[in-house]
C-alpha cells in the first residue's frame, strides 16, 4: 500500500472483478445483493432511518452554530462559481437524472400503492406527495452536505488532499496516508463506481424507451449499448476539458431545460392545482417530518417502508461519497452557514417544485379527469411514464425531444462529476485528476453499465449499492465527530490569532 498509485489500482482491479461476476455469474451477484440488502432492512432499517435524521441535524447545527461563519477555504477566498451555477451544478451532479426518471413515476407508484390506506383515491393523492418530498427533501440533501462540508473543511481550510480519508485526520492523524487511509478512499471508489453505473444503467433504459415513444426505435440491448457508447464518448471528452469548461456550461444548460420543461407544463397544464400541491405537500411534509423520518411499521411486514424509504435513504448515504466530494470540489470559499443554505434547502426546495409540477399534475390527470390509463402505463413501465405523462399536452413529441435531451445532459453531467472525482480520489486527492485516468474510469463505468444491462443484472448491483450504506454509515457518523472536532480546534486556532491567514502571512502553510 505504499505505492503512489495503490488506491487507483486496487480499486481498478476489485471494479474489474465486478464487471466480471456480472458477466459470468449475474444469478449469484444478485443473490448476494439482496441477501445483504434484507438482512439490513429485516435488521438494522433503524439504525439507517436513525442515522440520516442525525446527518440532517449534525448539519442544521453546524449552521446555525458558532461554525457557520468559517470560511470553506482562506478568510480572503471567495466563491469560485456564483450561486445559479453553483446550485445548477448540485442538481446536475447529484439527482437531477433521478428527478427525471422518477418526476412521474414514482409519486403515480405511491398512489396506486400508498403506505397507508387505498390506492387511487384523494388521500391516496395527499400521502403520495408527503412521501415523495420525504425521500427527495432535506433528509437526502443533508447525506450530502454532510460530506461536503467535512471535505471542503478539510481540504481548503487545513489543506489537506481531497480525498475522503482526510477527513478523519482529527481521529487518526498522519495514518490517513497509510494503509487505513488508503482502504477508506477504496471502499469510497467502489461505492461511487456501482452508484454511477446503476444510474447510468437506469438513464440508458429511460433514453431507448423516450426513442421508442418517438422514433419507434427497437427497445433491446443492442440499442442501449449503442447509447452507453455514444454518451461514454461525449462525457469523457467533456470531462477532460474540466470544471471550468464542460460541467460548468452542461450544468447551466441543464437548468435552462429543466425551467422550460417545468414552465411549459405550469402554463398549459392545471396551473392553480399545481401551486396547491406543492403548499399542501410541503405543509404535509413538514408537519410530519418527524414521524415519518422514524417511521419503521413494527407491528406490520414493513414491505412498503423497506421498499422505499429505506431504500431511499440507503441510496442517498451510498451516493453521498460521490455528490459530496464533487459539492466539496465546487464550495471553496463559501462559508458553512452558506453552504448549508445552499446545498440542503435550495435543493430540495427546487425538488419539490419538480414533482409538484410533473408527479402532481400526473396524479391530477388520473384522480381528477379519470385517465387511470397513464396510471395503468406507469405500473407497466416506468421508464416510459414520462413520455406517456407528455402526450397529455400540446405538442407532445416536441416535449418529448425536450424531455430527452435533458436526460441525456443530465446523463453526461452524472457521469462527468463521477469520473472527476474518481479520478481525484484514486490520485491520492489530486484537485485536477490526469486526462488518463478520468479516461480509464469513464470506460470502466460504462463498461459496468453495459455488462449489467446485458446480463439483467442491474437490480442485483442496485441492491449491493444500498448495501454498502450499512459501512458508510458507519464512516459519516465518525465523520460528524472528527468534523466536529477539526472546527473546535480551528475556533480556538482563530481566537488565539492563528488562523488561517496568520498562518499563510508566516508561511506555515502550503499551497
Amino acid at each position: 500500500m505504499k505505492n503512489k498509485k495503490s488506491v487507483f489500482y486496487i480499486s481498478l482491479i476489485l471494479s474489474l472483478m465486478l464487471i466480471s461476476t456480472g458477466i459470468f455469474i449475474p444469478e449469484k451477484l444478485e443473490s448476494f445483493s439482496n441477501g445483504s440488502l434484507g438482512f439490513i432492512y429485516n435488521n438494522l432499517g433503524w439504525f439507517i432511518l436513525g442515522c440520516v435524521f442525525i446527518f440532517f441535524a449534525f448539519c442544521m447545527y453546524l449552521g446555525v452554530s458558532k461554525f457557520g461563519n468559517i470560511r470553506l477555504g482562506d478568510d480572503h477566498d471567495r466563491p469560485e462559481y456564483n450561486t445559479a451555477t453553483w446550485i445548477g451544478m448540485l442538481f446536475s451532479a447529484s439527482i437531477g437524472i433521478s428527478l427525471v426518471f422518477w418526476g412521474i413515476a414514482e409519486p403515480v407508484s405511491y398512489y396506486i400503492d400508498p403506505p397507508v390506506g387505498e390506492g387511487y383515491s384523494e388521500q391516496a393523492a395527499k400521502t403520495a406527495m408527503q412521501y415523495v418530498y420525504l425521500h427527495w427533501g432535506v433528509s437526502a440533501w443533508a447525506c450530502y452536505a454532510l460530506v461536503g462540508v467535512s471535505l471542503a473543511f478539510f481540504q481548503f481550510r487545513k489543506k489537506l488532499p481531497s480525498s475522503l480519508s482526510s477527513v478523519f485526520h482529527p481521529l487518526i492523524g498522519d495514518r490517513i496516508k497509510g494503509p487505513m487511509g488508503k482502504w477508506i478512499d477504496i471502499i469510497v471508489i467502489l461505492s461511487i463506481v456501482i452508484g454511477i453505473a446503476t444510474s447510468l444503467g437506469f438513464g440508458t433504459l429511460q433514453v431507448n424507451s423516450g426513442m421508442n415513444a418517438l422514433w419507434e426505435l427497437p427497445v433491446n440491448i443492442s440499442t442501449q449499448v449503442v447509447i452507453i457508447g455514444i454518451v461514454t464518448v461525449v462525457y469523457i471528452a467533456s470531462t477532460i476539458s474540466g470544471l471550468q469548461g464542460a460541467i460548468k456550461h452542461l450544468s447551466n444548460l441543464n437548468m435552462l431545460l429543466a425551467f422550460a420543461l417545468l414552465g411549459f407544463v405550469i402554463l398549459m397544464g392545471p396551473t392553480q392545482t399545481i401551486f396547491k400541491i406543492l403548499f399542501q405537500g410541503v405543509g404535509d411534509y413538514v408537519q410530519n417530518f418527524i414521524s415519518m423520518s422514524f417511521r419503521t411499521e413494527p407491528y406490520s411486514d414493513g414491505t412498503w417502508i423497506a421498499s422505499w424509504t429505506l431504500f431511499y435513504f440507503g441510496w442517498w448515504i451510498a451516493w453521498a461519497p460521490l455528490v459530496g466530494s464533487f459539492v466539496a470540489r465546487i464550495s471553496k470559499g463559501r462559508t458553512i452557514k452558506e453552504f448549508m443554505m445552499g446545498a440542503v434547502f435550495i435543493p430540495a426546495l427546487g425538488s419539490f417544485v419538480w414533482f409538484a409540477v410533473m408527479g402532481g399534475s400526473a396524479i391530477h390527470i388520473i384522480q381528477n379527469l379519470g385517465e387511470v390509463a397513464l396510471a395503468e402505463a406507469v405500473k407497466t413501465d416506468v421508464t416510459s411514464a414520462l413520455f406517456k405523462f407528455l402526450d397529455y399536452f400540446p405538442m407532445g413529441t416536441l416535449l418529448s425531444i425536450l424531455a430527452m435531451v435533458l436526460v441525456l445532459v443530465f446523463f453526461v453531467t452524472s457521469a462527468n462529476s463521477a469520473v472527476f472525482v474518481l479520478g481525484m480520489v484514486s490520485e491520492n486527492g489530486n484537485p485536477n485528476p490526469s486526462s488518463v485516468t478520468k479516461v480509464i474510469w469513464g470506460v470502466v463505468i460504462a463498461g459496468i453499465s453495459a455488462v449489467l444491462i446485458m446480463t439483467g443484472g442491474l437490480s442485483g448491483l442496485q441492491s449491493a449499492l444500498v448495501a454498502t450504506a450499512l459501512p458508510l454509515s458507519v464512516l459519516m457518523l465518525l465523520m460528524c465527530y472528527s468534523t466536529y472536532k477539526g472546527l473546535n480546534e480551528e475556533i480556538g486556532a482563530m481566537q488565539s490569532g492563528q488562523g488561517p491567514l496568520d498562518e499563510v502571512a508566516e508561511g506555515a502553510v502550503t499551497p
